[in-house]
Order: structure tokens, then C-alpha cells, then sequence
């Protein structure tokens, strides 16, 4: 007789049920490392949660997080709507957890508050990926700014870390200033193209180039194929112009597709070998300690900004003094040193 507890519907009254149920920090922070889903999705929410007590419990579970032990790879993926990300994201997903791994997919998408919807707020894009047990998909936290939104993946990276996953992929819209968000958290960054579309460079912005540590293109099947093949060289040659990178590796440019789950398998073992190459030359652990200064400076600016825009008189005199620079009565320069003054007034 099958068991009834373990039924889909029990499940979802379980997950349900946990919902409600007021935790404290350190039991979130407990489930977490138990591995528990439902717990990881719970304190993620606290942390993107806006109110005063959740921003103290978030805090709270982050710190004890930062005490796990972490192995894990970050690895940021971005491309222009339609190369094929979500596919490519759920291929490689499922070919990381069937070699044994834990894989955690997060997403940078400042644009989601005003779409009502992240690109991977839709969790069918990545069916089989969802439904994996040792896999976890967490769409796009909303945020009316950049700094918000990457504010609150960056802590989600710790938490996923915490609860065992030990493959962080972090996709980006792919437009604005979202990749340089990513790529500031991440260990691999990696760019994905698609070939047969004209002159294979044209278009393409210098400073993601920079970024990339290997560019893949993707959907290289069919009668893309050759295609495909002439993009990769005509990249490879694009890449030798530019400078070393400072961490010593020579980004590579491959091909692959998700259609047909071809060069993910060799994707993976290149990114394993720049790890392997930059913990041996000490880039890796340098990179994340800077991470960790650049993560503190930014937080402060965001949660000064955030002060700010709780502040309620301060809004007030924000919009007296937009009304008048309007009517011409103060410059901007000083009215923003009039603000600021009333800030520091406050502190």
C-alpha cells in the first residue's frame, strides 16, 4: 500500500503548512543546513522582504551561515534574450546533478518589478530542472534598482552555499548593467552567443568580452552547425586582442546546444580546469576576498539609500526641493548639499 504522506498533495500541504509556521532564525538557519528546501525558500523571502523585523531575522541566518564550510562554484551566465539560456542553464543543471552535485540557479533581473515577472519566474522553462531533487531554481528577487536586486542575490548565494549546494549558476538579463553586477559575484563568467546572424561581432559590447572568461555558442545543430563553427573561430580571433586577464587564464570559445545536449559535458570540464588554474595561482581566493570588500561597500550604499527612502520627512523635503529647482529657485548642487545636510542633522 502506498504511502500517503509522501503523496504530491501531502507535499504541497507540508510546504504550505511551513509557510505559516513563524520560525526563528535559528531554525531556518538549522533547516538550511539540513539541506531542507522549504527552509531555504522561506529565509530567502525573509531577506527580500522590505520589513524591519525580517531584515533583522535575514541578517541574523545569514551570519550563521557564513560559518559553513564553503567549496562551492559560482558560475554567472549571460546572453541576449533568445540565445537559449534557460535551456542551456537546465541541460548543464541536469548534467551536474546526475554527476553527483548540487546545483542552485539564481537570477540577476533588475527589470523584473516592472514585468511582473523574472526570466525565471516562469519555473516550466526548467521543468525537468525543477523537479530535480538535488536541484534548486529561485527566480529574480524584485527590486526597483540594480543594487537591490544584486544585494539580495548576493546573500541568496550564501544561504544555497549553506544548505549544501555546491554549484551556484547565476543567470543575467543580459541587458544594462546586470552582467557587471554578475560577474562581480561570481568565480566564471561566462558569455553565450548565437552564430548565423550576420557579422558575429557586430553588436556586441567590448566590455562583456573583457568580462568573459569563455564564450559559448549555442544552439550548434542542424544546418547551424557550420554556422556555429565559423563563430567560434572568428571569436577566438576577437579574443586575442584584447589583454591578459589578471587572473591568467586565455578565455576559450566553444560550441554547444541544448537541443541536442552536446559540448555542455566539455563546457563543465573547462570551467573546472580555470578553478583548478586559479586556485593554484592564487587568483580564486583573492578574487572572493575582494568580492567580499566590494559586497560590504555596495551594501552600505544600498542600505543608506534605503534608510533614506523610509525616512518620511525626508521624502518630503526631497520633493520641496525638487519643486523648487523646477521653478528655478536653487540648483541642484545645492539642494542635494541641503538634504544632506538635514541628513546628517538626523544621524
Amino acid at each position: 500500500m502506498a504511502d500517503k504522506s509522501k503523496t504530491p498533495s501531502n507535499a504541497v500541504s507540508k510546504i504550505k503548512a511551513l509557510r505559516k509556521q513563524e520560525l526563528s532564525a535559528e531554525a531556518l538557519a538549522q533547516g538550511i543546513f539540513d539541506g531542507n528546501k522549504a527552509m531555504l525558500a522561506k529565509a530567502i523571502t525573509l531577506l527580500e522582504s522590505t520589513k524591519p523585523a525580517h531584515f533583522e531575522k535575514a541578517n541574523a541566518i545569514i551570519e550563521k551561515c557564513l560559518t559553513q564550510p564553503n567549496k562551492s562554484i559560482r558560475l554567472g551566465i549571460t546572453g541576449v534574450p533568445g540565445v537559449g539560456k534557460s535551456s542551456f542553464i537546465e541541460i548543464l543543471g541536469k548534467t551536474l546533478t546526475n554527476q553527483g552535485n548540487k546545483v542552485a540557479v539564481l537570477a540577476v533581473d533588475p527589470t523584473s518589478s516592472l514585468s511582473k515577472g523574472s526570466i525565471l519566474g516562469d519555473k516550466t522553462r526548467m521543468e525537468t530542472l525543477a523537479k530535480d531533487p538535488n536541484a534548486f531554481i529561485r527566480p529574480s528577487p524584485s527590486g526597483t534598482s540594480l543594487g537591490g536586486v544584486a544585494r539580495k542575490t548576493r546573500e541568496s548565494i550564501v544561504l544555497c552555499e549553506a544548505a549544501g549546494y555546491n554549484v551556484i549558476l547565476v543567470e543575467t538579463v543580459g541587458v544594462g548593467q546586470s552582467e557587471i553586477a554578475v560577474h562581480s559575484m561570481v568565480d566564471f563568467f561566462l558569455l553565450l552567443k548565437l552564430s548565423g546572424a550576420g557579422d558575429e561581432l557586430q553588436g556586441i559590447k567590448r566590455g562583456i568580452m573583457e568580462m568573459a572568461d569563455a564564450i559559448a555558442i549555442n544552439k550548434a545543430d542542424g544546418s547551424n552547425l557550420e554556422h556555429a563553427k565559423l563563430a567560434v573561430t572568428e571569436f577566438s580571433r576577437a579574443l586575442h586582442l584584447y589583454p591578459p586577464k589578471a587572473n591568467g587564464w586565455t578565455p576559450k570559445v566553444m560550441k554547444c546546444s541544448a537541443l541536442e545536449k552536446t559540448g555542455i559535458e566539455e563546457i563543465w570540464e573547462m570551467v573546472q580546469q580555470f578553478v583548478e588554474h586559479t586556485k593554484e595561482n592564487g587568483f580564486f581566493e583573492k578574487n572572493r576576498k575582494q568580492q567580499n570588500k566590494n559586497w560590504f561597500l555596495q551594501t552600505v550604499d544600498e542600505y543608506i539609500k534605503q534608510f533614506f527612502h523610509q525616512k518620511e520627512t525626508f521624502k518630503k523635503e526631497q520633493a520641496a526641493l525638487l519643486t523648487a529647482i523646477d521653478e528655478h529657485k536653487i540648483s541642484p548642487f545645492y539642494a542635494a548639499k541641503t538634504l544632506l545636510d538635514k541628513i546628517t542633522k538626523e544621524l
